[in-house]
């Protein structure tokens, strides 16, 4: 009777250690999904600003601007723009008609 006790004893003491144990493993893993989904939130954050700085570098007068000022670009104007013709000699002779 006395071994029957001694191994329900050792066997409810197992139990309660390992109870603890998961316990312990369980509170563990939720602060570390916690933590996971906190830094989710930050990243898509820093994601959104990100991608409203990209938009704002891209605006149409904002690259006008860079390339006037930094590339000394300037507009097209009818007045500046030449036209390449070619020569009547090299232009590309027509196909014949498939038959």
């Amino acid at each position: 009777m006395i071994r029957l006790n001694l191994v329900l004893l050792l066997a409810v003491l197992a139990s309660a250690f390992y109870l603890v144990h998961t316990q312990y493993e369980s509170r563990r893993l939720y602060t570390a999904i916690d933590r996971a989904q906190a830094q989710a939130r930050k990243l898509e954050s820093e994601h959104e600003q990100l991608q409203v700085q990209k938009r704002a570098q891209a605006t149409p007068a904002r690259v006008q601007q860079l390339a006037t000022r930094q590339l000394d670009m300037r507009p097209v104007t009818p007045g500046i723009t030449e036209y390449v013709a070619l020569p009547a000699a090299a232009a590309v002779p027509a196909a014949e008609p498939a038959r």
